[in-house]
């Protein structure tokens, strides 16, 4: 294999932290490297060197054996090197294919854009991705896969050499990703270099060319693919051999907290539904999880819930008392509250502070001055960065200095800072690694043995079976099975789902 690229004695700190330490990474020509570790391991951050986000402390680059400096995204551009970063980094109110061509727009004779041939060159990725996106639709219209689906496109596009893609699946449907896995071979074939960043250890198996493991913002060791197994990375990225079982114990399950009678959703001008006659009842000290693949209505079902889609027929019950069909604000002073699958739009504000970001629920009932800083407040942080295992070494710090772990912990802290009844999660895990998912699984547990609801959706079979005590299989917006206890097997999940 010919290394086409080299990071060498890479170390970059930040106040209070080492994000990477004296790390080395090869990368190997026309192959797929991928890169693994936990989160915090400093896998984005040496991404974010590579394509010149940031710059390293200390240590060089070097392409084709030759010294690379990088100080800028264009920097980096020149070298053909293009990134595909694990949240998505797109203008919502523009079109698929504006969002495609921002800063590379094709220009006509008139210095104007030549928005026709935009679209057709756009049609065309879609066309080679098996994608049927329109390019003309407004990127905020499309859901989290298809404008993943736009991010790799946007990528494609510039004709990059070496293409980092960090966490390019997490957010795709199982069709999308032999798409994508489509795409990477004949990029490959083509010449392309390809890292890939990934905590989906299956994936890795089936892609991967040759493996590199960081721990502790440390370099563990590099191996070819062919050479390993899962155990064997699980083991070199945290020690253990795979995440447990957390429903082992039963939580004690008590009385009836949300109830849902014959919910209807069509698609939006359609007479189709997304939802078709859902009804179920979620419990006490119980984790619920909804399993199904995407595009079964999971989503639409929380946001349901959440009071974020009006547009239902049915009814909602909280603790036997029926909902109205009104604001959010309404619902999270009821008891109800939505830890959302795109943590870094819904989630969570890039600008602000973990403190202020867990605090962000509580801003409508009352702050003591407008910096959120009282000793009151500053005490219920520590709290939550003492219960949740939230690491970090400021609380001043800005949210985007934490690993995507770490940024998960503080939406659910901010999520438990309004003293909920019932704790929605749709896709917790998504883009993290596997340490940091045992974690959030022993939260769940935890708070469900305080007396919470907890209603889970994930699209990872294994973690439904080690987190639910029981499970409602979702196919084509209709539940096809409840599953529990010796019913809940990965077969049966398997079978269910499929409608």
């Amino acid at each position: 294999m010919k290394k086409i690229l080299e990071a060498k004695n890479i170390n970059k700190t930040y106040p209070g932290v080492t994000a990477l330490d004296n790390v080395n990474f090869n990368i190997y020509e026309a192959k797929v490297n991928v890169l693994v570790g936990e989160n915090g391991a400093g896998k984005s951050t040496l991404m974010k060197i590579l394509s010149g986000v940031e710059k390293q402390t200390s240590g060089e680059l070097f392409l084709n054996d030759k010294i690379l400096k990088i100080n800028s995204t264009k920097d980096a551009e020149q070298n053909s090197i293009g990134i595909i970063h694990q949240e998505l980094n797109f203008f919502p109110n523009l079109s698929v294919h504006e969002n495609i061509f921002i800063a590379h727009e094709i220009l006509n004779a008139q210095k104007t854009i030549n928005t026709k041939k935009q679209i057709n060159l756009t049609k065309e990725l879609m066309l080679r991705l098996k994608q049927d996106i329109n390019p003309e639709s407004l990127l905020e219209s499309l859901r989290i896969g298809q404008q993943q689906i736009v991010e790799i496109a946007k990528a494609l596009q510039k004709k990059t050499q070496i293409l980092i893609m960090d966490e390019p699946s997490s957010a795709l449907s199982k069709n999308e990703v032999l798409v994508l896995f489509d795409v990477i071979k004949e990029l490959t074939n083509q010449g392309v270099t390809i890292i890939y960043i990934s905590h989906k250890l299956e994936e890795i198996m089936q892609i991967g060319d040759v493996i590199t493991v960081l721990r502790d913002s440390k370099f563990i060791c590099e191996e070819k693919i062919s050479k390993i197994d899962i155990p064997w990375i699980t083991e070199q990225m945290v020690g253990k051999r795979s995440f447990e079982s957390v429903n082992v114990a039963k939580s004690n399950i008590g009385n009836k907290i949300l109830e849902a009678k014959s919910l209807y959703l069509k698609k939006s001008k359609s007479e189709e539904y997304l939802l078709d006659d859902i009804s179920f009842d979620s419990k006490s000290g119980e984790i619920l999880s909804f399993y199904g693949l995407m595009g079964s209505g999971r989503t639409e079902l929380l946001e349901i819930i959440m009071g974020l889609n009006k547009d239902f027929d049915g009814s909602i019950y909280l603790e036997n008392n029926k909902l109205k069909q009104t604001s959010i604000s309404k619902r999270i002073s009821n008891g109800i509250v939505l830890v959302p699958e795109d943590r870094q739009g819904q989630g969570l504000v890039q600008c602000l502070s973990v403190l202020s970001n867990t605090l962000l629920s509580k801003i409508s009932k009352k702050i003591s001055d407008f910096f959120l800083k009282s000793n009151q407040e500053k005490k219920a942080v520590n709290n939550a960065i003492d219960y949740l295992g939230i690491k970090v070494s400021n609380f001043d710090n800005l949210i985007t200095s934490l690993s995507g772990g770490n940024q998960q912990k503080v939406v659910i802290a901010k999520a438990l800072e309004t003293n909920p009844k019932l704790l929605m999660l749709d896709e917790p895990t998504r883009g993290v690694d596997i340490g940091a998912k045992q974690e959030i699984f022993y939260i769940m547990k935890k708070l469900a043995d305080k007396g919470l609801s907890i209603i889970f959706v994930s699209s990872e079979i294994k973690e439904v079976l080690a987190v639910a005590d029981r499970v409602l299989v979702l196919a084509k917006g209709k539940i096809t099975k409840e599953l529990i206890g010796s019913e809940l097997t990965e077969d049966s999940l398997v079978k269910y789902s499929q409608g």
